[in-house]
């Protein structure tokens, strides 16, 4: 796609701060930012990191134009800020999680380090691209494992909001499971499969239904399938697919590809569509469903034994209509000082919104005798998690609560992306992506997996990082900050 500068894509304050920095002298005072979030959407148990490879390619291109810096004068900001931002180069350290990978709340998914004004520079974008695409990636899993090994489209573009958000989403519901889309950019950018046959306005373009379905059959004999609801689907529409299968397709040595049903009860008409279709010899004829259809009408659908081989999911998926934000946020975790790092923590009277101080790994521990994750723990950068010795898992805010791990393997959860503003991370292909990501999800218990009132997945801290928060909350009790 055409490359459009995005820098200015930034809250203003980001730039009132990064003028701030520039007054006090703090323009090179090196700190750590982390990326998290708190709440999965929808409260289930388990969200899906997406957007990695969009976020590289703007920092790739994270620079100041002339237009911007103009821009910027007329808003008042002094010549040495302006010049500071025309001599602009990113050179910060970054590390993030890999696309695909389940991510669980307040543990980062993403660390910049570098000089003050990069860092929050950066911080707008970062979020953008985070946030967005892992909150349709994780809704795309959940209707994915909804239709329990059916295959499920995207048909969202004409209600996603914007541009973006229907290419990206595209590309994030295929991470999530999707496969293919409606969104046919998306295949040339991306590789996704462009998915589609017929609107109800083909049918109401000729004279009747059977002549609608005759003249789709003859242009496309070798990829028929018929939208069968525009007037009746029993009583016409499934009756006049089958006439012109026998008629325009099978003579001319191909079969069926299936019969869309895009309103009414879908349980009900799929099960005798099905019967109707295999009575007349077309047994492969694939059922495909659409209709303001998400995880939990599929799985009502499957309940009631509905016939369906393949769904097509638009506006609940491509809006995450149930709940449309991903609330990652972008915190100051440390800033290094002559002769080391000093940690940061965010107070506040919502327990749930102080943070983890520090510079940070996150580890993975996963059972070895059936492979499925344990829990993740945070601990400090240069901490180790010994696998040959019993490891102590404590619930960070009721530690009572204690287990002790044997016969485990740890794994590193954040890698490195940018080494000094240069990329040292090359992007896997989308389809290794998404391959990655079912296996990674295959490797948490059911029970994590539920759609409602899923099992908890802890996110623990070292006992060292767990000290040095009790540390600076100890110091603000006593008002030492």
């Amino acid at each position: 796609m055409e490359k459009i500068n995005l820098t200015l894509l930034t809250d203003f304050y980001e730039l009132t701060m990064a003028n701030g920095y520039l007054k006090n002298g703090l323009k090179d005072k090196v700190v750590y930012f982390d990326m998290f979030f708190r709440r999965v959407p929808d409260n289930a148990g388990f969200a899906i990191m997406a957007g990695l490879e969009q976020l590289i390619d703007y920092l790739k291109n994270f620079k100041f134009n002339e237009e911007d810096i103009e821009y910027l004068r007329e808003k008042g900001f002094s010549e040495e800020f302006l010049q500071y931002l025309k001599d602009f180069k990113f050179s910060c350290d970054v590390w993030a999680m890999p696309e695909g990978t389940p991510i669980f709340p307040n543990e980062p998914i993403v660390i910049v380090r570098g000089p003050v004004i990069e860092a929050q520079l950066v911080e707008t974008i970062i979020l953008i691209a985070i946030n967005h695409q892992s909150l349709i990636a994780t809704k795309a899993n959940r209707i994915v494992r909804a239709a329990q090994g059916r295959g499920v489209m995207e048909f969202g573009s004409r209600r996603a909001q914007g541009c973006d958000g229907a290419i990206f989403g595209a590309r994030a519901a295929y991470i999530g499971g999707c496969i293919g889309t409606s969104c046919t950019i998306a295949e040339k950018e991306f590789g996704i499969p462009a998915i589609g046959t017929m609107a109800h306005s083909w049918i109401q373009m000729f004279p009747s239904e059977l002549e609608a379905f005759r003249a789709y059959a003859k242009t496309y004999p070798d990829n028929c399938t018929l939208l069968v609801d525009t007037y009746n689907v029993l009583k016409s529409g499934v009756p006049n697919a089958i006439k012109v299968f026998r008629e325009e397709i099978v003579p001319r040595g191909f079969r069926p590809k299936g019969i869309r049903i895009d309103s009414g009860d879908i349980a009900y008409l799929s099960k005798k569509a099905r019967r109707m279709l295999d009575d007349a010899g077309f047994e492969d004829c694939k059922i495909v469903a659409s209709n303001s259809l998400d995880e939990f009408v599929i799985r009502d659908l499957l309940i009631q034994g509905a016939q369906v081989d393949l769904f097509g999911v638009g506006e609940r998926l491509i809006t995450s209509k149930s709940e449309p934000v991903f609330g990652g946020v972008y915190k100051l975790a440390a800033v290094e000082e002559e002769g080391g790092i000093i940690p940061k923590i965010k107070l506040s009277e919502n327990v749930g919104k102080i943070t983890n101080p520090g510079v940070k790994q996150v580890w993975r521990l996963f059972d070895n005798e059936c492979n499925k994750a344990i829990a993740d723990v945070i601990t400090m950068v240069d901490e180790t998690i010994d696998e040959s010795k019993p490891y102590e898992l404590f619930d960070p805010e009721f530690t009572w609560k204690r287990k002790t791990v044997t016969n485990f393997t740890a794994k590193k959860l954040l890698t490195r992306i940018f080494d000094k503003g240069t990329c040292v991370y090359e992007s896997p292909k989308l389809t290794d992506i998404r391959k990655y990501c079912e296996e990674q999800i295959d490797t948490l218990w059911e029970e994590v997996k539920r759609f409602e009132n899923p099992h908890k997945y802890y996110v623990d801290l070292s006992k060292s990082l767990w000290d040095m928060k009790e540390k600076l909350l100890k110091e603000y009790n006593k008002g030492h900050i």
